[in-house]
């Protein structure tokens, strides 16, 4: 799990990212544990490369986080968890588009550059982080949505197969992402979950009128295979 820093965090971070990435200013190949992560036992800081702040959990943190928010708030504990998804998103664009500029110092605008290779950037310390992978499908973006499929995510993979979908803090972190990075208002919706015995959970991102459709399809029982041959075939203007 990874926390973006506040400005009161920079000083402790600078101190950490001064000793330890300071060898290799220019080394972007830094994919392994050693590499990406820096463990100070001293302060138990674990930093990253990017100066973002990491904290280790187990599986019953997870479990214990979702079910106290049930316990707290019933049925809204799943938008409860979409929100608190959707601020990191967005605050984590902020903090994305600074490292991305410092890292790699293209001449080109972030936005001008290749969009899959920027997202690609942004998702693998994910990845790194434990979150999962990704496959983002940008075909229908012209349409106003597009879809992610995540393998090995966090939240399902912990809780099993419960017959539902339970990844809302990625449904929200990748709305806020991408609302942020584009500057146009997206929502997200999880159309397919591990928990729901797949082999993947997959996301519709989009324009809240094809995100309402989808909702609407899914309550009426459809699955992720008929949701997107809908949403391809133009039935949510109807």
């Amino acid at each position: 799990m990874t926390f973006t820093p506040t400005k009161s965090d920079r000083i402790v971070e600078k101190i950490s990212k001064n000793l330890w990435k300071s060898k290799y200013p220019k080394k972007h190949d830094h994919y392994t544990l050693e590499d990406f992560f820096h463990f100070d036992t001293a302060r138990g800081d674990i930093t990253d490369w990017n100066e973002s702040r990491n904290v280790l959990v187990t599986e019953d943190f997870i479990i214990g986080l979702i079910e106290g928010l049930e316990e707290e708030v019933g049925s809204a504990s799943s938008v409860v968890m979409y929100n608190i998804g959707k601020a990191w998103g967005v605050r984590d664009a902020e903090f994305f588009e600074k490292w991305f500029q410092e890292e790699y110092e293209y001449p080109k605008n972030i936005h001008d550059m290749n969009l899959l290779y920027v997202l690609e950037a942004w998702w693998w310390p994910f990845t790194t982080q434990g979150w999962g992978n990704w496959d983002v499908d940008l075909s229908e973006q012209k349409n106003g949505f597009m879809f992610v499929n995540i393998f090995d995510s966090a939240v399902a993979r912990t809780l099993g197969d419960v017959g539902k979908p339970v990844c809302h803090i990625y449904a929200g972190l990748m709305a806020g992402f991408f609302s942020r990075f584009i500057n146009k208002p997206l929502n997200c919706i999880e159309i397919q979950c591990y928990s729901m015995g797949e082999t993947y959970c997959k996301f519709l991102l989009g324009k809240q009128d094809r995100i309402d459709a989808a909702t609407f399809w899914q309550n009426e029982g459809a699955g992720a295979k008929d949701i997107q041959k809908k949403l391809v075939n133009g039935e949510y203007l109807k």
